[in-house]
């Protein structure tokens, strides 16, 4: 029995080795490509550095010091988007969520109540977003918000609250509510239960939705090369667009890819004991 165990285990390991290897390889090439020059890159594949490959750092100069500039005011642009959108996404979702978990909606004509509200809501991420670049553009061209950070904030927002509202109903089905009644009867208002007790010890579920929400904004491609034209271009455009009249410059990409994808990793390796909290406490119940 023992045996069988430890030989389980064993192939288990294997398994998660073997797909982290899958996972982490496209990262590890990102980064050695970035150290090569291009004479390494034509070459054909090279995987080890100082031993296939004398390392150099000319490329990430490059970035940072001539083009520098250019990359900080996209890199600005795209920290505007998704930060603004997931305090919008947080701030809407926390309270819809929370109406949809705490008091009982009907809807006469069509028998809907609680569970088909919040069904109806999720269905909306269901639709694939290239069915509104149509509607969005002229909608923003009639309203002046073509290349502007509040039309990516908007945009931004309207596709995420959906997930949010689910994520943080659920969320907030798990939780008593004792602490509220309490905070009722001591003569506080519903806001300030919802605000005061109920906010704070939700946190795990606000950070996974802010998470979430952030690194979709962050990521996004298509409304960002819809909806924008110079002045408010994102990193995903930029990456996009490096294509000049020497061709595609794979070692500035591996570069440029690696700088723009940073902030998120960091962000997920920081707060993902509040990721796991959030969504587990959320199944759970669901």
């Amino acid at each position: 029995m023992k045996k069988r165990s430890r030989r389980q285990q064993i192939v288990l390991y294997g398994i998660v080795i073997f797909w982290s290897f899958i996972c982490l390889f496209p990262f590890y090439w990102l980064v050695t490509t970035s150290l090569k020059l291009p004479l390494h890159v034509s070459r054909g594949p090279v995987y080890i550095p100082w031993y296939d490959y004398e390392p150099t750092m000319q490329h990430w100069q490059y970035l940072f010091g001539e083009v520098g500039d250019t990359f900080w005011r996209h890199f600005r642009n795209s920290l505007i988007a998704a930060s603004g959108s997931t305090v919008f996404v947080v701030a809407f979702g926390a309270m819809s969520g929370y109406g949809l978990s705490r008091y009982k909606y009907y809807w006469r004509g069509l028998g809907w109540g609680n569970d088909n509200i919040a069904f109806w809501i999720i269905s909306q991420r269901f639709l694939p977003p290239a069915l509104f670049v149509v509607p969005f553009l002229l909608f923003y061209s009639a309203f002046n918000l073509i290349d502007t950070h509040f039309g990516l904030i908007l945009a931004y927002t309207m596709f995420n609250i959906p997930f949010a509202v689910w994520i943080m109903r659920d969320f907030f089905n798990t939780l008593p509510r004792d602490l509220e009644d309490s905070a009722l009867v001591d003569g506080a208002t519903h806001w300030q239960a919802f605000v005061r007790i109920v906010l704070p010890i939700s946190t795990p579920g606000l950070v996974s939705v802010a998470i979430f929400s952030f690194i979709f904004a962050w990521n996004e491609f298509l409304y960002a090369l819809m909806l924008t034209n110079f002045d408010a271009i994102t990193l995903p455009v930029l990456i996009a667009g490096q294509n000049n009249t020497r061709g595609i410059q794979w070692w500035f990409i591996s570069a440029l890819s690696l700088a723009a994808v940073l902030p998120v990793i960091l962000i997920g390796l920081f707060f993902e004991r509040y990721i796991t909290r959030g969504l587990v406490a959320g199944a759970i119940k669901g």
